[in-house]
């Protein structure tokens, strides 16, 4: 008997009647004749609720009580949901991350999956019911709550299908899959097909919001194949997997991150190690570093800069200043007035002139560029922050028409 993972969204359980929706969507699954494993999401704005609750009482709450709290979100889903398929006369059973043994570290707030144990689970599959599993959380060797980070639900989903070897992971949205842009703000946007797992982990990564960059990693490292689909209009998504058709289009998306920071060091001594001492004290915070442009500059100095997100500017600014001598800097400078544009496609490799057409969109529409950064399949911009979406849609109309 065939296994299945399916996942929803908070927009898809966002209230009754889209949880008697989704209902049905689990419910022919299930008639099937497959086992079926359900990861929900917490309900459209619960979790920023919760946030904003927390906030109320104490501006800088520990980690792992806001793990706790949050968790509840999808634990509301899950019982919902299962009262929703009782009235469908099925056979049903909720767990949470810590009934099924998705085990994390202890990195409260982003935890790090280790394993699943699964005995709980198979046991339920064992006896033919439906099984949900709330998503984003897990349980660490202290037997406290933990979450994996927004968009967890999706690494959630990939790790239980891992686990059980099922045939595909379904992603359940509001859209109808992966898109070449945001379909809500390009109406030229058109649906992919299919789409690899590194392409699919660049968009993610670069801003694109459909799937959460863990858990395509994830399916990658393991062989996963993934669909991502609408729970609103019943029509075959985007497949990810490994290799696409022979023939592939230059470029799979045009994707935005206004999530971002710029961070500037002046006169750093132009010797060995300067770079090396930087990123270190950088890295030991655990601040992720993105696109760095070395410059040269005057009198034997250099100049660097470099990206982070914008959450980590001002610790990141705190620190540097607190290593100034070590590292060696005459000044330093910031801005999160930026954002990040960047096209992804694996077509990029046999197709020369890429960077030529996306660059000329730019200067059609008269955006300035202030880095630029590449790779294989990969070239992302940094442009000021009231040009993003104007440069998204120039660079999109270039290589798609619209």
């Amino acid at each position: 008997m065939g296994l299945i993972v399916q996942k929803f969204g908070g927009s898809s359980v966002a209230d009754a009647e889209s949880i008697r929706r989704v209902a049905w969507i689990i419910a022919e699954a299930y008639s099937e004749g497959k086992n079926v494993v359900v990861v929900l999401s917490a309900q459209a704005d619960t979790t920023d609720d919760l946030i904003a609750k927390a906030k109320e009482l104490n501006p800088n709450p520990s980690m792992r009580e806001m793990d706790v709290l949050l968790s509840t979100g999808e634990q509301a889903s899950i019982a919902l949901m299962a009262m929703a398929l009782e009235t469908l006369g099925l056979p049903v059973v909720s767990l949470t991350g810590w009934q099924v043994g998705m085990n994390t570290d202890s990195s409260y707030g982003s935890a790090r999956i280790k394993g699943v144990s699964a005995e709980r689970l198979k046991a339920e599959l064992d006896r033919r019911r439906i099984v949900l599993v709330a998503g984003f959380q897990g349980i660490n060797k202290f037997d406290d709550i933990t979450t994996i980070g927004r968009g967890g639900s999706d690494t959630t989903a990939v790790a239980l299908a891992v686990t059980l070897n099922a045939e595909i992971c379904r992603i359940y949205t509001d859209v109808e899959g992966i898109f070449t842009g945001d379909p809500n703000k390009l109406p030229g946007a058109k649906k992919l097909d299919e789409i690899t797992y590194d392409e699919m982990i660049e968009l993610a990564t670069l801003g694109a919001q459909v799937l959460h960059n863990r858990s395509v990693e994830m399916a990658k490292r393991y062989g996963v194949k993934m669909e991502v689909l609408s729970s609103l209009v019943r029509k075959p998504g985007t497949i990810v997997k490994g290799v696409t058709k022979m023939e592939h289009m230059k470029i799979s998306g045009v994707a935005k991150d206004s999530d971002i920071a710029r961070i500037a060091l002046v006169g750093l001594k132009d010797e060995p190690g300067v770079a090396f001492k930087m990123f270190r004290v950088l890295a030991n915070e655990k601040i992720n570093i993105d696109i760095i442009l070395q410059s040269i500059g005057r009198n034997n100095t250099n100049d660097i800069s470099f990206t982070v997100s914008r959450s980590d500017m001002e610790k990141a600014v705190n620190v540097l200043e607190e290593n100034k001598d070590i590292i060696g800097y005459t000044d330093i400078s910031t801005t999160d007035k930026i954002a990040k544009v960047s096209i992804v496609g694996a077509g990029m490799m046999s197709s020369p002139g890429v960077a030529a057409m996306m660059f000329e969109a730019l200067y059609d529409s008269k955006i300035n560029i202030a880095m630029i950064s590449t790779s294989e399949i990969k070239i992302s911009v940094l442009v000021d922050e009231n040009d993003a979406d104007r440069s998204v849609a120039a660079i999109h109309a270039k290589f798609f028409g619209a």
